[in-house]
Formats: C-alpha cells, sequence, structure tokens
C-alpha cells in the first residue's frame, strides 16, 4: 500500500504576505553579514583608537623635546651675550678712564686751558606772521613768501 496522503483543502500559501517574507530574508542575510565582519570592525576601530593615542602622545613628547633643546639654546646665547656684555662693558670703562684720557690727550701735545671765556649768544629771532591764513593754504603760502 502506498501512503500517499491527498493534499488537504487548504489552497493559501504557507506564508501570507510574500513581499514581507522577502524583506525579512534580506534584513536576516544583511544581519548575519554584518555580524560575521562587526568583530573585524570592532577590532580595527579600537586599533585605530589606541594607534592615534600613541602617535599623540609621541608627538607631544617630541614636541616637548624640541622646546627642551630650544630653551637649553636660549640660555647658552643668553650666558654668552651675558659674558659679552661684561667684556665690553670692562672695555669701555677701561677706555673712559681718566689716566687713558691723560694719557692720549699728553700724546696729542693737549693741555688743560690757561683761561676761560664766557660768551652770551643772543637770542634767535622769532618770525611772527602777521594775517591769519587758512590751512589749506598754509603750505603754498611759505612758498610763495620764502626769503
Amino acid at each position: 500500500m502506498s501512503a500517499h496522503v491527498a493534499p488537504t483543502a487548504q489552497t493559501q500559501p504557507r506564508i501570507s504576505n510574500v513581499r514581507t517574507a522577502k524583506h525579512a530574508t534580506q534584513r536576516r542575510q544583511s544581519r548575519k553579514a554584518r555580524a560575521r565582519y562587526s568583530m573585524l570592525f570592532m577590532f580595527c576601530a579600537l586599533l585605530i583608537a589606541v594607534l592615534s593615542c600613541a602617535m599623540l602622545y609621541v608627538m607631544l613628547t617630541a614636541k616637548l623635546t624640541s622646546l627642551s633643546y630650544a630653551v637649553a639654546r636660549a640660555e647658552r646665547e643668553r650666558v654668552t651675550l651675558q659674558a659679552q656684555s661684561a667684556r665690553l662693558d670692562d672695555e669701555l670703562a677701561a677706555l673712559e678712564s681718566d689716566d687713558r684720557l691723560a694719557r692720549v690727550a699728553a700724546r696729542l701735545h693737549m693741555t688743560d686751558p690757561q683761561q676761560f671765556a664766557v660768551i652770551a649768544l643772543p637770542k634767535p629771532a622769532i618770525r611772527h606772521e602777521t594775517g591769519a591764513r587758512l590751512a589749506f593754504f598754509s603750505g603754498l603760502a611759505g612758498l610763495l613768501h620764502a626769503k
């Protein structure tokens, strides 16, 4: 005997809405594909974050080191300039000393003056302008009245 079962009277498809089922299948497949690569994406994101922090640390350390070298260079330059300034101050004091100036004056046959003269200079004449002029024409008037 064959056990062939006759179809039941049910003629409706097993899935009532084929579009909904197709959409659900596509969503399930895309979710599975995303889940397959989600660990890889998380690992890459974590790696990028760690490498960014490490690069930031290295960059800041390099900047700090370069600033330290610049400070040391400026300190060396300051010490050199202070030594040079002290040397120049000593040289200036030696050049301005009374003994040295007396020796130079003696070599040039200079002597102290025997008599002093006080001379009164006349006061310079102040030119008074008569008449009011416009400010715009003052330069032109000065050219025309030049003496």
